[in-house]
């Protein structure tokens, strides 16, 4: 008769795979192309407008399609996936934004691009949960978030890789150039998923999959095993995704993990879109304002490393409002740097590294906060919290420069949502510890 383990003590007593590691270096290559997609839109706005002859408001729909379709793929796909599996709402939703960027590259107007863009964002939407719950579910418990930092570094490299490529496809195609190459990628993408990814385990084991299926998995997982027991995961999986997340004890965490991507992703937003332009208008030359803006997205790299490792070993609610409370005083230092470039670009550095880097370790520890059958909705509906931040954040940049406040003012306003994202992680560190002497279901 098999010995009954929990799947996850079965993945932490394994040396770290072949398999685990293909689906790590997969779902980087998914949220890379992901990444490439979503930034695509800013590089290619100008040579848009140029030949359609537009002005810059009209624009406006152009960038708030994406975003709200990203938040609506968030909303859709997750409850999805944890009902129909991660791999195959990944693999839908990376096709379904590749065909959308291809068919976005031969729109004959503004409206119908806006359609096509809205399209492609509920694909991206659902694309970059199902890769960051698809990881954490094959990672060992002492490296997960080590891991998952790294997989979604994908995300900052290729919105990077996408500015490098679309200045030489600008020149050589034209802004549908960049499109098609955003859409024959992930299409490159789809049949190596479909061939290598495996479906999550402990989905498996929450579906009570076949006896078959589960050994052929296990035989990929652990090739040397002789006798594999039979998988448990400890819990129980009571009523529906969504209803899970406002149930028990994961009600008051839910709104916390919310409040904290929210304010987050408010800051990463408006300095990524409004920064540039803040700078420009205090003075700066486009050249010093694309260099201070640089070093935000390489802090966000560096940061995710880094706190993704001292998540791992320190703890992920310490970890993440130190964190945050460090990106409060690094955005107030940047709105009282004075003009001092020296100063303003390591406190920009210091913002990437501290709040860009504590929202992809907040990804690692949402996907760690829900049981596995409302894991992906968890995940995919506090990214759309984020998303709603994202637009709030790009909207109030605008606004604030209508009122005529300065550069300095708009950026030292900024610490205010950092320190709540510190308050509501603190919050939900001191609640999980009192779960954690409770009876609990991972």
């Amino acid at each position: 008769m098999h010995a009954r383990q929990d799947v996850q003590q079965f993945i932490d007593q394994l040396p770290f795979s072949r398999l685990q590691r293909l689906t790590l270096w997969l779902c980087f290559l998914v949220v890379t192309v992901d990444g490439f997609d979503t930034a695509a839109i800013g590089f290619i706005a100008p040579a848009i407008r140029a030949e359609w002859q537009l002005s810059a408001s009209a624009l406006a729909p152009l960038f708030g399609a994406g975003l709200f379709g990203l938040m609506a793929g968030a909303l859709i796909f997750g409850p999805l996936a944890d009902r129909l599996g991660r791999k195959t709402i990944l693999l839908f939703s990376v096709l379904f934004f590749g065909l959308a960027s291809l068919a976005a590259a031969w729109s004959p107007g503004l409206g119908a691009l806006v359609a096509w863009r809205f399209l492609t964002g509920l694909g991206l939407g659902g694309a970059m949960p199902c890769a960051i719950t698809m990881t954490s579910e094959y990672c060992p418990s002492a490296r997960r978030s080590t891991l998952v930092t790294l997989m979604f570094c994908g995300f900052t490299i290729g919105s990077a890789v996408g500015g490098l490529v679309s200045a030489h496809l600008l020149v050589q195609f034209g802004w549908r150039g960049v499109l098609l190459v955003g859409g024959i990628l992930p299409l490159l993408l789809v049949p190596m998923l479909a061939l290598w990814l495996p479906e999550s385990l402990r989905f498996l084991v929450v579906r009570q999959a076949s006896a078959a299926r589960m050994q052929a998995l296990l035989r990929r997982l652990a090739p040397g095993l002789v006798e594999p027991p039979e998988l448990t995961v400890g819990e129980r999986a009571a009523g529906t995704p969504v209803r899970a997340l406002f149930s028990g004890r994961y009600a008051v965490g839910t709104s916390l993990l919310w409040i904290s991507f929210f304010m987050s992703l408010l800051i990463i937003y408006l300095i990524s879109s409004w920064l540039p332009t803040l700078l420009t208008h205090a003075g700066a030359s486009m050249s010093r304002a694309s260099l201070v803006t640089s070093t935000f997205q390489i802090g966000g790299t560096l940061g995710a490393i880094v706190l993704g490792r001292l998540m791992d070993r320190a703890g992920a609610h310490r970890t993440l409002s130190l964190a945050y409370v460090l990106g409060a005083v690094c955005v107030a230092m940047s709105g009282l740097s004075g003009g001092q470039l020296w100063l303003l670009v390591l406190a920009i550095f210091g913002v990437g590294v501290f709040v860009s880097g504590s929202q992809v370790g907040a990804n690692a520890l949402a996907a760690q906060f829900y049981p596995t059958h409302s894991r992906a909705t968890g995940v995919s509906w506090a990214n759309a919290a984020g998303r709603c931040g994202s637009v709030v954040g790009s909207l109030c940049g605008g606004w604030m420069m209508s009122m005529d406040l300065g550069m300095g003012l708009i950026l030292s306003m900024l610490a205010v949502p950092a320190l709540v994202s510190a308050l509501a992680i603190a919050v939900l560190g001191r609640r999980h510890a009192a779960w954690t002497r409770q009876p609990l279901s991972t």
